[in-house]
This record gives C-alpha cells, sequence and structure tokens, in this order.
C-alpha cells in the first residue's frame, strides 16, 4: 500500500467529500447497530491545518427520521424571542456573509440566537430582533 501525501492545505470542496466518506462510513456502523447516523455539518475550518465536523447517532423513530435537540429548543422557544419555529435552519445574509440559524440559547438574554455562518459552519451569536430582521429581508429577497 503507497503512502499518500498530505495536502499543502485544505480547500472547502476537499473537506467537504472527507466530511460526506465519514458521515456514509459512519452510517455504516451505526446500522449494524440498529442507529441512524446523520452529519451535523462542518463546524469549524481552519484550512491550513485541520476541520471539525459533526455526527449526531441516534436510536430511529418509527418513521425513522430521528429528534434533533437543538430544533426542538427553537421550536419551542421561538415565539418567545418573536421568531417563528419553521425559522430553524433557515438563511439569512448581514450583507458581508451569510448565516443559518442553528438555535437559541435562553440563557443568553442579549445575544439568544446561534447562527451557524456558511460555509465554514463557525457559530456566532446573534440578538433576536437582528435575525428576525434579517430574515423577514431574506424572505423579500426570495419573493421579489
Amino acid at each position: 500500500m503507497s503512502e499518500i501525501a498530505p495536502p499543502r492545505n485544505l480547500t472547502p470542496g476537499l473537506c467537504k467529500t472527507i466530511e460526506t466518506e465519514m458521515l456514509k462510513a459512519c452510517a455504516e456502523v451505526a446500522a449494524k447497530h440498529g442507529l441512524v447516523a446523520e452529519g451535523l455539518g462542518v463546524q469549524a475550518m481552519d484550512l491550513r491545518w485541520n476541520f471539525e465536523f459533526g455526527v449526531r447517532v441516534s436510536i430511529p423513530l418509527p418513521d425513522g427520521s430521528t429528534l434533533d435537540p437543538e430544533r426542538m429548543l427553537f421550536e419551542a422557544l421561538a415565539e418567545e424571542f418573536g421568531l417563528s419555529p419553521d425559522d430553524f435552519g433557515r438563511e439569512f445574509s448581514t450583507g458581508r456573509e451569510r448565516f443559518r440559524v442553528a438555535g437559541i440559547d435562553p440563557r443568553r438574554p442579549k445575544y439568544p440566537i446561534s447562527a451557524a455562518r456558511i460555509p465554514d459552519g463557525k457559530g456566532y451569536k446573534f440578538t433576536a430582533e437582528n435575525v428576525a430582521l434579517l430574515l423577514q429581508a431574506a424572505m423579500k429577497d426570495v419573493s421579489v
């Protein structure tokens, strides 16, 4: 077996390919135990050295789907923060960067909304009011 030289740098495309291949392998191992593996996406990326991504392994529900605790918490609390339960996973732009709504943390009253920057998955905190306005603007952009 020949040894493969490591790349000089990582690229977003290479990270995505590796994530996909590793998720497939995790899904095969989980299935052997009657479980389901699902990717949580890239969570951090340093293109010079490494990247991180998450995998959640769950007992499947009768329909084959899985519970997402972040989604469940968001859906339960969203209206208290002026958002819709359907806003989980929606994308918005700050003008310079794009983000995906990833959760809600009521213990952070000033910045309760968690979002992941697209494409590297780095986490950021936002005010609920700001996210509501940015999501509203994103809806207008789509309908135009």
